[in-house]
């Protein structure tokens, strides 16, 4: 891999996305290939894009197989449709994506908390043609409320992400400015102060946003960070973003969360693609 191994990446926390590396392996396989590469945190996007509410005996085994690999599951996504896949979430989508999000809401939140998971995502959703786009609006902050105060209940954070336009042109959140706005009117509504951001420097820098600015002014307001080089989102070294400068920052403006490694692995197997990470920093502590 190219690029030279972090000198400060001891003094992060990180944690490996399940749903973009170790993806060539089946889902129950990869907490342990995580585990055995070094790292002891995880975290996953919704795994069952067809089904909010899937069976018990799924949940239970993919639970099975986090605590057997010995790994911390330290985020997870909300139903979000078909992602990887054209969506970008489900709850500001009116009709059977609303309804399939709001099914989910409880169903993610309970399995989350089986695993003492502290983090919950939820993607608004792309703009539909013919819909208004305040009326997404309004259901989108309905729909957050619910999903705010269900994390609560397991004393869990809501993260809101920002994305990015060249790769999601019908994402409405494609800035940290609007992001963050999200955040605060899901806070402002349901008093609980819960409601974090996501900042995604992969996603930030093809925005082409001022990246230590937005870490100055949003670190504070940060729940989770993840990250991938750019261009072509890969690992850490493979691009031009100072990824390591950028974490300083943000340890700098008080951030000491985890880190998560959404990235992808490109012609490598997964395991494979660590070799810019000591293999003494993949442990959290």
């Amino acid at each position: 891999m190219p690029g030279s191994e972090w000198g400060t990446a001891t003094e992060q926390r990180f944690n490996v996305n399940l749903s973009i590396l170790f993806a060539e392996l089946p889902l129950l396989e990869r907490p342990a290939a995580a585990a055995a590469a070094g790292f002891t945190a995880v975290e996953l996007w919704w795994p069952w894009v067809d089904s909010p509410t899937p069976e018990r005996s799924e949940l239970d085994a993919l639970k099975k197989a986090i605590e057997d690999a010995g790994v911390q599951l330290t985020g997870l996504n909300f139903y979000a449709g078909q992602l990887p896949g054209p969506d970008r979430g489900a709850l500001s989508i009116p009709g059977a994506e609303s309804e399939r999000f709001r099914a989910n809401i409880d169903v993610a939140a309970d399995f989350a908390r089986s695993l003492d998971c502290k983090a919950l995502n939820a993607l608004y959703g792309n703009r539909v043609e013919g819909v208004e786009a305040a009326e997404q609006d309004a259901l989108a902050l309905e729909n957050l409320v619910l999903a705010a105060r269900a994390a609560d209940r397991i004393g869990a954070i809501l993260l809101i992400e920002t994305l990015n336009q060249p790769e999601s042109p019908l994402y409405p959140l494609v800035s940290a400015p609007a992001g963050v706005a999200v955040v605060d009117r899901v806070n402002e509504a349901t008093g609980l102060g819960n409601a974090r951001f996501l900042m995604d420097l992969y996603h930030l820098s093809m925005n082409g946003e001022d990246l230590p600015s937005v870490i100055e002014r949003y670190a504070a307001k940060t729940g989770h960070v993840q990250i991938a080089d750019n261009p072509g989102r890969g690992a850490p070294g493979t691009g031009t973003l100072p990824l390591e400068d950028l974490l300083g920052r943000l340890r700098k403006a008080g951030y000491e969360g985890w880190v998560g490694l959404e990235y992808k692995p490109g012609d490598l197997p997964s395991a494979a693609a660590f070799d810019w990470l000591p293999a003494e920093a993949r442990a959290a502590r």
